[in-house]
């Protein structure tokens, strides 16, 4: 059984125990959130499809950790102008558990 979920903006296909880095989430580590924009369901090759979401569905899943990604570096330059530029950026994640999807109706 999996779900496509929309967390924070983006969507994910999540199954149960499934670990996934998410956009920084407010809540604190160690508590459990549910989702409830879920688009669609899979039970077993019985597809269920939201319009837009399916009604009574929910995920809910546990924040494990909070962390940071890798640096990207952004380096901007033109040509014979002797510009140049480089800036770093590091994104916030929150690491979170899967831990049951709740099947709805559509």
């Amino acid at each position: 059984m999996y779900a496509i979920v929309e967390i924070a903006g983006q969507q994910f296909k999540v199954e149960k125990e499934d670990r996934l880095f998410v956009h920084r989430l407010a809540d604190k580590e160690g508590d459990t959130i549910e989702f409830k924009k879920v688009l669609l369901t899979d039970n077993e090759g019985e597809i269920n499809v939201g319009t837009p979401t399916i009604e009574g569905a929910k995920v809910t899943a546990k924040v494990l950790t909070h962390l940071k990604g890798d640096k990207v570096k952004v380096f901007k330059k033109k040509r014979r102008k002797g510009f140049q530029k480089l800036n770093g950026h590091r994104q916030y994640f929150s690491q979170i558990q899967i831990e049951d999807i709740s099947l709805g109706t559509v």
